[in-house]
């Protein structure tokens, strides 16, 4: 009998290849033939799961942010569910710092996320990907602001709208600013920046 292969799991195995091409030697030598040497397949194997380049890379670039969104998802459900959690202020820092590479793991997501991301400057079709995913997280922290202050925990006249987008720029250049710099930016020097930024908001307004 033929082998039966899974197209979904076929089509994220290519994708971890270009990851793992891109972690090591960049966007540029992602090349079909790369990938698929990555990926143990015949190039005519990737070709059969990708029309082109460009819809490999445009897979690619949203299964990362699946692979980022489902580990914050998690930390959302619990903070937002209905009937609480005991601690929100620490559920809260928690989800955020989801976004911040603080272990080996989100350091890399950081670097290939800022791979795609300065390539959609130039590659128009990675760009609505990149939008959606920064949306996304914009809106998440929105969301996260304005139940805390419905359930008390930030001050009633606080323009949450406006600090949401300050939040969300303060997570995105301490993401960039890590990613770069390791060294000058370790990650309880985030968690730190982090957690003074949203006991300022308790007292804002």
């Amino acid at each position: 009998m033929p082998k039966i292969v899974d197209p979904v799991a076929r089509r994220r195995a290519v994708a971890e290849a270009v990851l793992s091409v891109v972690a090591r030697h960049g966007l540029e030598r992602a090349s079909l033939r790369n990938v698929a040497d990555e990926a143990g397949l015949a190039i005519g194997s990737v070709r059969h799961y990708f029309a082109d380049h460009d819809a490999l890379m445009i897979f690619t670039m949203r299964e990362l942010s699946r692979r980022i969104s489902e580990r914050v998802r998690v930390h959302a459900e619990r903070l937002l569910a209905p009937d609480g959690c005991t601690d929100r202020r620490a559920a809260t820092e928690q989800l955020l710092a989801e976004f911040l590479p603080l272990d080996d793991t989100r350091r890399e997501e950081a670097a290939l996320w800022l791979a795609f991301t300065a390539a959609a400057h130039t590659r128009p079709e990675l760009l609505s990907c990149a939008a959606e995913m920064q949306q996304d997280m914009h809106s998440l922290v929105s969301r996260v602001l304005h139940e805390a202050q419905h359930t008390g925990g930030l001050p009633d006249n606080l323009d949450v709208e406006l600090e949401s987008k300050r939040l969300a720029a303060l997570l995105e250049g301490l993401t960039v600013q890590a990613a770069l710099l390791p060294g000058r930016f370790p990650p309880e020097l985030l968690r730190q920046v982090l957690r003074r930024h949203l006991d300022a908001l308790k007292s804002s307004g």
